[in-house]
Parts: C-alpha cells; structure tokens; sequence
C-alpha cells in the first residue's frame, strides 16, 4: 500500500535554523514605573498542570520551563517587587523521564520535514532523584482538577504502580503532600490558577474510546471549590483561567477526513482494486437499508478513511446472511461482516487526532496476527488489515459528533463552575476559552507576526499538537498581564513590559545546550 504524504513547507528549513532555546533580546526596561496596583508581586506562585509547567513538544525541558507563560509573567513582576521565581527544572533539554534509571517517558519531538520522532539519546532526569519543594511552579503535566488535593499524587513508591504522578514525585515536599498544600506552603502573594483542562483532554485525545473518561461533574466541582477556597481565604490576589476549547488544538484538526489524495501515486493505483473490493459488501448494505455505509474511493478527489463508528447499530448477524446468500463462503463472510457491521467512511463532522495520520495506510499488525492465527493466509490477512482503508480506523483515531458533543458539554459545564467559583472568590477571571477561541476563528495578531492554530506553521502549538509553543506562552502571558491591569490596577502594558513575541521561538531547533 501506501504512505500519505504530508507536504512541508521549505521555509519550514529557515524556521529551525533560526529557532534558539529562549528569546534573543534582553529583557527591556519599563517606559515608565512598573506598579503592582493592588496586588503584590513578592511571591508569585503558579498553579496547574502542564500548561503551566510549560510542555511542549510533547515533553518537559529547561528551554520550555523558561518559557513557560509563569517564567514570563514572573520575570515581569520582578520590575514591581516580585522575588525569585523557582522551578524543578529537569536536567536537559531531551525531555524525557527515567525511573531508577528506565525511561517511562519520550523525549521531546522534532521533525524531519515528513515525520514526527522522539529525540534520539536518553535523558538524565530521574524522578527518583527526588528535588523536594514546593517551588513557585507548581505546574505538574498530567495532573485533573481532583489531582491537586489528593495526599499521595507525589508518592515516588507508586510512580511503577501507575498510582503517582512522576513529575510531581520528583518535586513533591513529601509523599503524603498535595500539590495544592505545596503551593500554599509558599506563602503566596500572588497565584494563577489554571487547572481542568485534563479533566476532558484525556477522553479527547483517546478518542473516547472508553480508556480515559471525563471527569465526574460532582468531583470536579467540589475539588475546584476547594481549590479556588483555599487560595481566597489565604488573601491574596490572582487570576483563574477557564478551560480552553480543546478540539481547537491542532492534535484535533491537523488530519483531514479525506485524506487519501490520488495524486500520490501508490495510493491511486490501488484505487481499482479497493473499489472492486467493496462493491459485494456496497450492494449488501443497499440490501439491507444503510446505503451509506458503502465505500467508495474516489479516483479524481481525496476520500475519506473508512472509520469504525461505535453509535452505528451492530449488523454482524445480518450482514453474514446476506453475504453468504450471495455466495461468499462462510469463513468470508464472517470475517467481514465482523469487520464490517459498525463502519462507514469518515465525513466533515468527524475529527480525526493527530496521532491517526502515523496509522492510516499502515497495516494494523495486532488484526494481522489474529487473523494469520485464525488460518487466513498472510497475503489476504495483510489486504484485509490496512488501517483506515480495508481495516477500519479504530475508534482512539476518531471523535465522531456524539464524542465531541459531550466534550464540549463538559466544557462548559466546567467553565460555568470556574466562572461562579471566581466571581464569588473576588479574583481575575482569565478566559482561556474566549482567547483560544478567537485564535482559533481569525487568529492573533502582534509584533508583525499573525499567531494561528495551524499545525505546525501557525505558531501557537507545538509539535504535540496540544501543548503551546514559546511564542504560544508569551501571547498568554501577555493576555494576563492586561488581565491583571484591569482587575488589580498594575500597569504593564503602559509600562511596555508586554512581550514581543517575536523574540520566541515558534519551533525549537532539535539541537539544545
């Protein structure tokens, strides 16, 4: 079969070329005296997951954590008072994590102008290697909204056991602490809060195929009570930030439906083939009712992959008799009508993540060896198991409505909990969706530079696809010190400490110190 070919840019070359670790300039000089208004910058404290940790390109490294929206934002109240803003930094910029000397985690991606790959190389930093805090960044990767107030997430003991989180074992002041304790432990002055993301990422991300659900709206909700209460009894200012849309990230709109473009030779001479193919199994759905279930590949325009749907009803039984009635034999017909009874080709209303477009066109090796086990011959098994073409898209490769209905639903029913949480604590709403939204819709405009959530050219999400690029980072922590200017009177963006995003890299070079 194939390979679908993803076209990349040739200015793509000058962008890593020109990518460096962290910003270029020094940092500037206020226009005029930078005032704190009502807050007090003396001890700024971040709260979050990994957005706030500062991931990017799917991993945890130095470049990334200084570039990280808290890094930028404390390094702009230091002008006002604010103090030492400390961070468990990790020990390189490969990005990933080892475990008593194991890796658990990938390192950092690049590209090679065709595909994505983890950097070669192992990294240094082992979450055994226990650096206690609490720090002033108190983001950790991973993390749900329930996760910030559960004693025992940094336990490094049930890191193995999958009962710990590793990030914040590595950084956690004991076993038995909470990362909402830890925070509290620093005595802030000033704090953001920006944590629930999770709370319906992971359901997206595996396209919903029931191995990471959306979190409970009860426990949610008492957890952010206890969040956002324990943070406005102890006085001091700060912002909280909604969640964003997340299926505006490009892990979510990078892949097309139709992806299967018969300009690339190797696919378009398997076209007649594949057509004929699925003409007997096309006049068995017109057979029984659900003509639109037929596949077809165009041979003028790119297709759509065929997908497996879950909310399709289950047709198996049918579908063998009617196959068998027209002259396939038994073992046939059952092997396709097993393949075939919950599928269909994809259509604009489906998402596919960006993880599919490594699988399309590939041959589905678990498939392969069930059926070689079952006696079918290697060479039919091997036509019969090609991912989103003969074998259909699994169900983690795909969001159909009803998926992205109940992720957005969550959503805002998330977000009207933050929304009211705040209003009654006194503090900065920030609106990460709004802002994503607009981003999203018409794009961000600043310095010279028009900020788009295109995947990889559009500058504000990295290589992961749902992480933020430094520029990404600089662009919220712009957006939250106007926040903080009209909640609580400072003047950054009159002082001009705004961040010129153009002193961000959009990609980091594969070669870090």
């Amino acid at each position: 079969m194939f390979r679908i070919k993803y076209l990349w840019a040739l200015s793509l070359i000058v962008v890593l070329a020109s990518c460096e670790q962290g910003k270029y300039d020094l940092e500037p000089e206020p226009v005029v005296e930078l005032v704190s208004g009502q807050a007090d910058f003396t001890n700024y404290v971040a709260i979050g997951n990994s957005l706030t940790a500062g991931i990017s390109d799917g991993a945890l490294f130095i470049a990334s954590q200084t570039s990280a929206y808290p890094n930028l934002l404390a390094e702009k109240m230091a002008y006002a008072g604010g103090g030492e803003f400390t961070q468990p930094l990790m020990n390189d910029n490969m990005g990933g994590l080892l475990f008593a000397g194991n890796q658990i985690t990938p390192n950092r991606l690049f590209t090679d102008l065709e595909n994505l790959m983890p950097l070669p190389g192992t990294p240094t930093t082992d979450v055994t290697n226990v650096m206690a805090g609490p720090y002033n960044n108190m983001g950790v990767p991973g993390a749900r909204s329930y996760h910030l107030v559960a004693p025992g997430y940094g336990d490094v003991a049930n890191v193995p056991l999958e009962l710990a989180n590793p990030y914040y074992a590595r950084m956690a002041s004991s076993s038995s602490a909470t990362v909402l304790g830890d925070a509290m432990a620093m005595n802030p002055t000033f704090f953001s809060l920006w944590i629930g993301t999770n709370d319906v990422l992971g359901y997206a991300t595996s396209g919903g195929d029931g191995t990471s659900e959306i979190s409970n709206q009860a426990l949610f909700d008492g957890s952010m009570t206890a969040i956002i209460g324990t943070l406005a009894a102890s006085g001091a200012k700060g912002l909280v930030a909604n969640i964003p849309p997340v299926l505006t990230g490009a892990y979510f709109t990078a892949v097309p439906y139709a992806p299967l473009d018969p300009s690339i030779p190797e696919y378009a001479e398997q076209i007649p083939t594949l057509n004929a193919a699925y003409a007997q199994l096309n006049q068995a759905f017109a057979f029984l009712g659900v003509p639109e279930r037929s596949v077809v590949f165009s041979e003028t325009e790119a297709s759509p992959v065929v997908i497996f749907d879950e909310s399709l009803a289950n047709i198996q039984p049918q579908l063998n008799a009617v196959l068998i009635g027209g002259g396939l034999d038994p073992l046939t017909a059952g092997l396709l009508s097993a393949q075939y009874a919950q599928s269909r080709q994809a259509n604009e209303n489906d998402i596919l993540t960006l993880p599919s477009r490594a699988a399309i066109s590939q041959v589905n090796t678990e498939y392969f060896q069930q059926l070689v086990a079952m006696g079918v011959p290697a060479a039919t098994a091997g036509q019969l198991s090609v991912n989103g073409l003969t074998y259909p898209l699994a169900d983690t490769f795909v969001l159909i409505p009803t998926e992205q209905m109940e992720i957005n639903d969550a959503t805002t029913q998330f977000n009207q909990t933050i929304a009211q949480l705040t209003t009654n604590a006194g503090l900065a709403a920030f609106d990460a969706f709004g802002l994503m939204s607009e981003i999203h819709e018409s794009g961000y405009s600043s310095d010279g530079f028009n900020i788009t959530t295109e995947f990889l050219f559009g500058g504000l999400f990295s290589l992961d696809g749902l992480h933020l690029t430094a520029r990404g980072n600089a662009i919220v922590a712009n957006e939250m010190m106007k926040l903080i200017d009209d909640t609580y009177e400072s003047n950054f963006e009159e002082a001009g400490m705004l961040n010129d995003i153009g002193d961000y890299p959009q990609i980091y070079s594969p070669v870090l110190p």
